[in-house]
């Protein structure tokens, strides 16, 4: 224990900036005014004083806030902010390479929640809403605040939750106060990196000059080597009669269909077929770099400047090796079987190929944020502050110091007979292929080029925000009224990025051959025993149980040697995304908006039960300007059996510059009774908004550079769409029936106006022709039907070839007897209006004086927003709409500190469209997920702590699925992690 004494103004002042930012003005106005005697505080570290600091923020809060503290300076209870973010009710996370990254909260997503630090709007990662919590060290975090209910002080956009990070201030903790940390961790996944890598962090903190000068400065690194194996399928493509892709008519020995028969006999419903079967090992390297320093200055008694520069930089290297095949459909489907919903469990596809993909690229996130604040204590019952901040987010996908790019290869065979998926048994599909070597084992003598890609997408959002506030509290009127605050802001956002793309390289496709290229040497060959050994069918379960790896930049120096522009003209293999043959799309979008509120707290009596009340409102006015660069579409060529490619018009670079705006009333009401003094129950009302993702506002129109059949489509912006509204209602009551031990429930209605959907339609677009189904199309068909043979893409490809409509590279160009391309084009609009409702409850509970205890919450969600899976029509769905429950046990005791934690998600939809998927925008799910981790500290000394943790004990694994669970899209398997350290703080 440690024991310190100050003045009650001062402890007054360390409460409003440790736990929160205006949750306590009653009795701020009240220590205003009152005298000032001596006073002691016991400060109360570790497990129990967190969750006792976290329940004194939930109780006194006006509305329904919840929040987590650090157990003492430099240590949050988590490794990562979002796994600790989960701990809260209502609250799960999205997990990135097997860490939590981003949060949902009471059933809304990233996109739909608002992160702010210190009370300051935070740019998303790139171009997006959505901010990247791994990225952010917890060290010198001293709490997280999860508003869950409208507030009209806070900045809007978090029509979830608004999650204030808040960071230690100097001040706040007088005295000087250092931690230093080192971890060395070890990831069981890892095969390619170092087995022990390191962790370290320092925090120190002093003040200076009788206290008026306060220094604290953060700073730490971190590795992390590690691996993922996955499978994955990119897409479902659909074969039905209102549809392009019908099935073809086959031999019904050849055919299983458990699709219920209407009177006639026919097939009721659609048939689902996979685009495509791959496997992965991809290794990674991540760094994360974190520093701060806040500077703070107490001119006087009443006037205090705080300058604040938080840092961060974190970088992923990654490197793979995959291996599949690739389905185009039609004639190509030999014998299939598909359950009664039509997906397909077992299918003989021919044609097309099988490839080994080796991927590398390395990705970058720099973040900064330099903020400035002022607080003057005009009077002793007027206050001012403000408050100013310049921040921003840049991730590069380019940072690999060799190319400047993100890359892919894929090398393999057209030379096959037919390619089998089976997903009849085990947790992963199974696929291989008859070679027309005789064997399922392709030679490294036969590996060909098929073609290569290469990336580079830079991205920025920066937010630069003033806000100026004014709190008077009232000692002059004789009402109920406490305090009034107001204040005005501007907040100019913009978010852009940039999208070149090489086009594909290198031919595409196996006609012409280049084996020549490649010799043996250059492949090694794999088996398959360890790769996702967790999950049944997987390890040496594979059927296809071999893999060659070969080095990434030979073979990118031998396709660029040789297959050069004098060779292969506009294919030549340029490993450039910015070639003069590739692609580049630019956009960007700026939101500038104006807000002004007025927010009042009252205490009062009814019946003799205290109550609070605060009610505010807030209005806003954005402004919203787009600008997207225009690529013009020339013409679609078909460059091998597989691929089609857009090419697009030379010329001058055109910009489309597109406004919008709205104007937002946001209205709020929080009600707290106090039934007894340990009972406390809450009502509050409020709107608050989330505006619409970034990528719908841009305007202007796209459409796909890779148009295979099935997947004509394009997007079109929309920069005046009006944000998500919603308006909601909770109702709560919590015991707080012992120190640092209580239970809660709580009710919450959320009804969103402007509910965004996407409408799809099907346009053609003059001049773009299609050689599908064209009349040289349907000559190569009748020309294969006439000698007998199987009229797959690949032969119908090769046939028109043969009857000269390409080049000498393979390239068939459409020409004026081609019917029109029909593309579908999808744009979102504002629509109609959905709401989600759910249940949380939580019990934290302390046994005695025995260290242990435990706390369990669940959150239980529902709606008329799920994804009807059954529906072909385009849906616009609530992404991330889940239930979820979070355990811990601890004890902590006689220098010991061990806590067992445990979260749960059910399925949830991940998104709408998949990479490969059909025009209709199928779904993405992903299934139930649960981790279990351990902490355990030993104080060895006051000052000197050790310990350990275990993440993710039980190796638990994703899997994700489309309209239904037979419709695989991935597993993925990551393996546990354990680290071992140290902790020294005076």
């Amino acid at each position: 224990m440690k024991t310190t004494t100050f003045t009650k103004s001062r402890v007054a002042a360390a409460v409003s900036v440790v736990l929160t930012t205006g949750l306590m003005l009653p009795l701020q106005a009240q220590d205003n005014t009152a005298a000032e005697p001596q006073v002691e505080i016991i400060e109360v570290k570790g497990i129990r004083g967190s969750l006792a600091r976290s329940m004194d923020v939930k109780r006194e809060s006006s509305g329904v806030v919840d929040a987590i503290s650090a157990e003492e300076m430099g240590k949050f209870p988590d490794t990562n902010l979002a796994e600790s973010l989960q701990r809260i009710t209502g609250v799960s996370v999205s997990r990135v390479n097997g860490e939590g990254s981003q949060i949902t909260v009471r059933g809304f997503g990233p996109e739909f929640n608002l992160i702010t630090l210190n009370g300051r709007q935070m740019p998303g990662t790139g171009f997006t809403r959505s901010f990247n919590l791994e990225n952010l060290s917890s060290e010198g975090v001293s709490a997280l605040e999860v508003y869950k209910t409208a507030r009209a002080e806070n900045p809007s956009g978090g029509l979830g939750a608004t999650v204030n990070i808040v960071t230690a201030k100097p001040l706040s903790s007088p005295g000087e106060r250092f931690s230093l940390m080192g971890k060395a961790v070890h990831d069981s996944s890892n095969e390619a990196g170092e087995d022990i890598t390191p962790e370290f962090a320092t925090v120190y903190s002093n003040t200076f000059a009788d206290d008026r000068l306060g220094v604290a400065l953060s700073f730490s690194h971190a590795r992390r080597d590690f691996q993922i194996q996955q499978a994955n399928i990119q897409g479902w493509q659909v074969q039905d009669t209102n549809t392009g892709n019908r099935l073809p008519v086959l031999d019904p020995s050849k055919v299983i269909d458990a699709r219920p028969t209407d009177a006639q006999g026919n097939k009721i419903g659609p048939a689902f077929f996979p685009k495509d079967m791959n496997y992965e090992i991809a290794d990674f390297q991540r760094e994360r770099t974190n520093g701060q320093l806040t500077l703070q200055y107490a001119a006087t008694d009443d006037l205090t400047f705080t300058v604040d520069y938080t840092a961060s930089r974190s970088i992923v290297g990654s490197q793979s090796i995959g291996w599949g095949i690739w389905n185009n459909f039609g004639a190509n489907i030999n014998a299939y079987e598909l359950d009664e919903r039509g997906t397909a469990i077992f299918a003989d596809i021919g044609g097309d190929d099988g490839s080994f993909t080796a991927n590398r690229g390395t990705t970058e996130v720099k973040a900064a944020s330099i903020g400035f604040n002022m607080a003057w204590q005009l009077t002793d019952n007027w206050q001012v502050s403000f408050d100013a901040h310049d921040s921003n987010n840049k991730p590069d996908n380019g940072a690999d110091k060799g190319s400047g790019n993100t890359g892919q290869i894929i090398l393999g065979s057209d030379q096959l007979i037919t390619k089998i998926y089976d997903y009849r048994t085990g947790d992963i599909p199974q696929s291989y292929i008859l070679w027309r070597n005789g064997t399922n084992e392709l030679r490294p003598s036969e590996i060909d080029s098929n073609f290569s890609q290469f990336f580079h997408a830079p991205g920025e959002s920066e937010v630069q925000q003033f806000q100026l506030d004014s709190t008077w509290y009232n000692t002059v009127f004789k009402i109920p009224l406490v305090s009034v605050k107001g204040g005005i802001a501007r907040t100019d956002q913009t978010m852009g990025g940039t999208n070149a793309w090489s086009g594909l390289r290198g031919g595409p496709g196996f006609n012409p051959s280049y084996t020549f290229i490649f010799p043996d040497s250059m492949f090694t060959r794999k088996d398959t025993g360890n790769f996702l050994d967790q999950f049944s069918g997987g390890g040496k379960g594979l059927v296809s149980n071999y893999y060659y790896t070969y080095d990434f930049d030979e073979a990118v120096a031998r396709q660029t040697a040789y297959l050069t522009e004098t060779l292969l003209g506009d294919n030549a293999y340029l490993p450039d995304p910015y070639n003069p043959y590739g692609t580049v799309g630019q956009s960007s979008v700026q939101e500038v908006t104006d807000s002004i509120y007025l927010q009042s707290a009252w205490e009062f009596d009814v019946a003799n039960f205290p109550v609070q009340l605060n009610v505010g409102v807030r209005y806003e006015r954005t402004d919203v300007t787009s600008s997207v660069r225009q690529d013009v579409e020339r013409q679609v060529n078909w460059v091998s059996p597989s691929e089609w490619i857009t090419e697009y018009e030379g010329g001058d670079i055109n910009f489309l510059t597109l406004t919008g705006s709205h104007n937002m009333l946001l209205p709020m009401m929080d009600l707290r009774i106090d039934l007894t003094d340990d009972l406390v129950s809450r009502f509050s009302y409020g709107k608050t908004i989330a505006r619409a993702p970034l990528g719908n506002l841009g305007g202007g129109r796209s459409l796909s550079g890779s148009p295979k059949p099935g997947s004509r489509s394009g997007g079109q912006g929309n920069t005046n769409l009006q944000p998500f509204e919603s308006t909601n209602l909770d109702l709560s009551l919590e015991y707080y029936y012992a120190p640092a031990s209580y239970a809660a429930i709580g009710y919450f209605h959320k009804s969103v106006d402007n509910f965004i959907s996407n409408t799809i339609t099907d346009i053609t677009i003059d001049g773009l022709h299609d050689i599908l189904n064209g009349p040289r199309y349907q000559q190569a068909v009748a020309d294969l039907l006439a000698r007998g043979e199987q009229a797959t893409d690949t032969a119908i490809y090769n046939q028109l070839l043969a009857n000269g409509h390409g080049d000498a590279n393979g390239k068939i160009e459409p020409n004026s007897t081609d019917p029109l391309i029909v593309w579908s084009i999808s744009q979102p609009q504002n629509s109609d209006t959905k709401k989600v409702q759910g249940i949380e409850a939580a019990w934290q509970h302390m046994l005695g004086e025995t260290g242990f205890g435990f706390g369990i919450n669940g959150t239980w969600v529902d709606g008329d927003v799920e994804f009807d899976v059954d529906s072909l029509t385009q849906q616009s769905p609530l992404v991330g709409l889940s239930n979820s429950a979070n355990l811990q046990l601890f004890y902590e005791q006689f220098g010991w500190s061990i806590k067992l934690t445990y979260a749960w998600r059910d399925s949830y939809l991940l998104g709408v469209g998949q990479g490969q998927g059909s025009s209709d925008a199928p779904p993405q799910f992903a299934k139930s997920y649960a981790q279990w981790d351990i902490s355990i500290n030993k104080d060895i000394t006051e000052n000197f702590t050790v310990f350990f943790e275990g993440i993710n004990l039980t190796n638990e694994t994703e899997q994700g699925y489309g309209r239904y669970e037979e419709q695989f899209l991935f597993a993925r398997q990551y393996g546990p992690r354990y680290i071992l350290g140290a902790r020294y703080r005076f």
